[in-house]
């Protein structure tokens, strides 16, 4: 996974919805693991996450700590971590949020439903 700062995370999902705003085909979807780094579930969540990521394309998992996150937290709703952010761009459905991930497939189900 590739960890960002606010300020990279921030460029990518403005770069995202600019590509959006221009009618240009649908952007490949921007996919972030959100984490803090004492919470034992979230540890949990990465190891899954990692065994996930071998099965994806490489470079479409992010990761960045909410705690440095006050602006995208808001944003997006985000009420808990661990949390998979999916920012898709589709009209009717903007953004998804998967708080339970219970196992490998269930990430890899998510992940594939938006790219």
């Amino acid at each position: 996974m590739i960890s960002l700062s606010q300020r990279q995370l921030k460029e990518r999902l403005d770069w995202h919805q600019h590509l959006i705003a221009q009618n240009r085909s649908r952007p490949t979807p921007v996919i972030v693991f959100l984490h803090t780094p004492l919470c034992g579930t979230c540890g949990a969540a990465r190891k899954m996450l990692n065994v996930a990521e071998m099965m994806l394309p490489e470079g479409i998992l992010l990761e960045s700590d909410v705690n440095f996150l006050p602006e995208i937290v808001t944003r997006f709703e985000v009420r808990s971590v661990p949390a998979l952010l999916a920012v898709t761009g589709d009209p009717g459905e903007p953004y998804q949020l998967l708080y339970r991930m219970g196992s490998v497939q269930d990430i890899l189900n998510f992940v594939r439903s938006v790219l």
